[in-house]
């Protein structure tokens, strides 16, 4: 079976699966995927749409014990993990970063716009409040990898939008930094406009939907420990 058939077939069942999981937000009275659907789409997936850590897992998971940070039981992830999907959610609220559950992980996506003003790396001064409320609810959290990519839109050149968008997530790592996260736990990516995630770009909703930063959120296991020793 080729690769194009694996991904075929991968997609084929996160359909289903989304399909058939949908339940009404009592809150808001919007449909979504329930909890446990999330979970059989993490398992389905296979970490094909999550994909690997930033540097992997092994040297990471040996930086982060180094650091006498310790790992979250088997049983204990998901609650570990709803627990702080559901603080970030209440301290950033209104702030235009979105908080997206995939399996037992977590991103964060914040709207370039709202965090950069355009063609800077520099975080804005009214959105450092915001992520400081990520910083505090990560601090709570000790127990995860933090993966910070940063994405541009189509504009511009290739290899200035990769180094725009690298710029961008070390920004908000130094940041996170800064507010005491520790830097064995964080890895940055920039990708440029290779991951438009609005295409085509037919105006300038969509370039403001492809300008983000993407914190990615993964619980450090106990199998995770045990493999990296």
């Amino acid at each position: 079976m080729n690769i194009k058939t694996i991904k075929l077939a991968t997609l084929a069942t996160i359909s289903a699966m989304a399909l058939t999981g949908c339940v009404t937000d009592p809150n808001t009275g919007e449909k979504r995927i329930s909890n446990a659907a999330i979970g059989g789409l993490g398992g389905a997936l296979g970490g094909y749409l999550l994909g690997d850590l930033i540097g992997g897992k092994n040297s990471r998971t040996e930086e982060i014990v180094g650091a006498g940070i310790g790992a979250v039981a088997g049983a204990g992830v998901g609650y570990y993990m709803d627990e702080q999907e559901k603080k970030l959610r209440e301290r950033t609220a209104g702030t235009g970063i979105d908080v997206e559950r995939q399996g037992d992980q977590l991103v964060l996506n914040m709207p370039g716009d709202v965090t950069f003003d355009y063609n800077s790396a520099l975080v804005k001064s009214q959105f450092r409040s915001a992520l400081d409320n990520v910083a505090s609810t990560l601090a709570e959290y000790p127990s995860t990898y933090i993966d910070v990519y940063g994405h541009t839109d189509s504009t511009g050149s290739d290899s200035y939008n990769q180094g725009l968008s690298e710029r961008r997530a070390s920004s908000v790592a130094d940041y996170l930094g800064g507010r005491g996260i520790q830097r064995a736990r964080m890895a940055t990516r920039g990708y440029g406009e290779t991951q438009l995630k609005c295409s085509p770009e037919r105006g300038e909703a969509d370039y403001q939907c492809n300008r983000r930063v993407e914190i990615r959120i993964a619980p450090v296991t106990q199998a995770d420990v045990n493999s990296a020793r």
